[in-house]
């Protein structure tokens, strides 16, 4: 079976830098989109960014130029770059596959099949 295993999360001060990663098992996702999005307590689940099976790379307006997403298909692993992080990042990040080519930006949670289970990142001011 399909499993996502987000790591990489933590307790970082305001301006600070943290790497998320997602590593996929139970099957090969190198030609379909990953993407990240968070949720923050008493908020909906948020599009952060995505990475489609061409490569083009989609993001919020709110981390535009901030993070990076990316990806390793040799691993099965996409990642997540957050630079110049602020207290407003703090949330549950959940890295999502898209088993399909439905979609083109994926910046819905129902343009994903697959989710992990999480990892906190905390910014403090």
């Amino acid at each position: 079976q399909v499993q996502l295993v987000e790591s990489g999360g933590g307790l970082v001060q305001a301006g600070g830098s943290l790497r998320l990663s997602c590593a996929a098992s139970g099957r090969t996702f190198s030609s379909y989109a990953m993407g990240w999005f968070r949720q923050a307590p008493g908020k909906e689940r948020e599009f952060v960014a995505t990475i489609t099976w061409s490569d083009n790379t989609y993001y919020a307006d709110s981390v535009k130029g901030r993070f990076t997403i990316s990806r390793d298909n040799a691993k099965n692993t996409v990642y997540l770059q957050m630079n110049s992080l602020k207290p407003e990042d703090t949330a549950v990040y959940y890295c999502g596959v898209a088993d399909h080519h439905r979609s083109i930006y994926y910046r819905d949670t129902d343009d994903y099949d697959y989710w992990g289970q999480g990892t906190q990142v905390t910014v403090s001011s």
